[in-house]
């Protein structure tokens, strides 16, 4: 295919935001309308006239972004010059152009409302320029920032590496960053494996020609186990592998082997409930955390009312979560004692103790009620956590997994909520159980099995099941 899943899902947003520029346009012009009339000394028409171009409006705005895509106005937008533009434009206008025209003398378009037409047209050209003005001015500005490119790792020869990396185009290779590079007959997979959890990266990239498939097949199995991409260029390996799919990176045919949902639109929709559902939840909350935050003031008022804690984001990167506090100030310090006499009741690398002596009464209350949990909302608006996914771990947890695929939990955003706390929460005392759950929940995401898990945790936070 031409373009990459990426690029294919970037261009139809913009295509569908350019459709929305030209009905803009067409409602911009029939607002003139009667202003421009006036200054040709012509008598004002009553409405904006845009009734009358119901049906072709129905025509020009799906026709317009397929013409231009037809013309090469959505491709390499970083390199292309106004003047392309320019002309890209003009080559789609004569097409619409003479659809439109036909489809005015064939629908009997009123004389009044063909002057919209006519305003609509350079109207649209000027918010279609300024749209790809601002995409292009925030697209320089993302890749030029270090921390939004995406970190990858490289695997193969020197040569091999330099080849590859040497055949993509300077706007592809401004996307991301080479965080390392791991050449096969040098190291071991126990020596990749470090360093997948070292970099906390979300793709590995094999342009390892001639690497035996046995010592290849191991390095994109620890990718698989963790929920990392591995993304082999497809001229080098011809067999058979479990769930492949295949991409393009600057043109060049990739094979891609992906243990986690796709780039998909239900993603974005994901991304965009997460940050609007957060917003709502802490305006609409904004008073009741001031009363919770007395509470614990009165309750124990020599801690501070939030706590914080890093924990394992996608793929491990490490991220600040917020709670509201519930145990003593010194509670840290008092863990290791903790599991020493009461021992543990999760079994696992994840500490779980029913009555934690370190939870004061009030604190006790809001973990009942996962009322502590509100100010993850936060973390959700930010960016680092969903509404819904895995849970997050400390990284000292995380440092503990005993398994390579347990890692895979870690290859989705985590959430608020998960399947193991919408059924019924702390029932489970596996840790086995739990990453299973998980891994069901990442092999079967769906907007769908979201709003499930949302609608189920709901009762279990009321009625507080399952809770310690």
């Amino acid at each position: 295919m031409a373009q990459g899943r990426k690029e294919a899902l970037l261009v139809q947003a913009l295509q569908f935001v350019d459709a929305f520029l030209i009905w803009l346009s067409f409602w911009l012009a029939g607002i003139i309308r009667d202003p421009v009339r006036e200054l040709l000394g012509m008598v004002p028409m009553e409405g904006t006239g845009l009734g009358e171009l119901t049906t072709l409006l129905f025509v020009i705005i799906p026709a317009a972004p397929i013409t231009l895509d037809w013309f090469g106005y959505y491709r390499h937008p970083l390199r292309k010059k106004i003047g392309d533009s320019l002309v890209q434009l003009f080559q789609a206008l004569v097409i619409v152009g003479f659809l439109v025209g036909a489809l005015v003398i064939a629908l009997r378009i009123p004389v009044e409302s063909r002057l919209i037409l006519g305003s609509a047209m350079p109207i649209g050209v000027v918010l279609l320029l300024l749209r790809e003005g601002l995409v292009r001015t925030l697209v320089f500005h993302s890749v030029r920032e270090e921390d939004a490119k995406e970190a990858v790792i490289y695997v193969g020869s020197g040569e091999s590496l330099d080849e590859f990396d040497g055949g993509l185009s300077a706007d592809v290779r401004a996307e991301f960053k080479v965080v390392a590079r791991f050449n096969p007959s040098e190291g071991t997979v126990n020596e990749f494996r470090d360093l997948l959890k070292e970099e906390s990266v979300g793709r590995v990239i094999f342009a390892a020609r001639h690497t035996e498939f046995g010592i290849l097949a191991d390095l994109v199995e620890t990718c698989e186990l963790q929920g990392v991409e591995a993304w082999i260029s497809a001229d080098f390996i011809r067999t058979q592998v479990a769930r492949p799919d295949f991409d393009n990176l600057g043109g060049k045919p990739m094979l891609v082997l992906r243990s986690t949902p796709d780039l998909s639109w239900a993603l974005w929709v994901k991304e965009v409930i997460d940050r609007v559902g957060a917003l709502v939840i802490i305006v609409a909350t904004g008073v009741f955390w001031i009363v919770v935050a007395i509470g614990i003031k009165i309750a124990s008022p020599r801690g501070p009312v939030f706590f914080r804690q890093k924990r394992a984001g996608r793929y491990g990167k490490p991220f600040w979560m917020w709670k509201f506090r519930t145990m003593v100030p010194d509670a840290e310090a008092k863990l290791a004692a903790l599991k020493e006499e009461e021992g543990n009741e999760m079994s696992g690398p994840v500490f779980k103790l029913e009555k934690d002596p370190r939870v004061f009464r009030f604190g006790r209350f809001l973990r009942k009620f996962s009322i502590d949990e509100f100010p993850q909302f936060i973390n959700v608006l930010k960016g680092d956590m969903s509404l819904v996914g895995p849970r997050p771990l400390p990284l000292y947890e995380v440092e503990q997994f005993e398994k390579s695929e347990h890692r895979r939990r870690l290859s989705m955003k985590p959430g608020i909520t998960c399947t193991w706390q919408a059924g019924g929460r702390n029932k489970i005392t596996s840790f086995e159980d739990w990453v299973a759950m998980d891994l069901e929940y990442i092999d079967n995401w769906s907007l769908l099995l979201d709003l499930k898990l949302l609608l189920k945790t709901v009762p279990a936070v009321l009625f507080g099941w399952g809770a310690k």
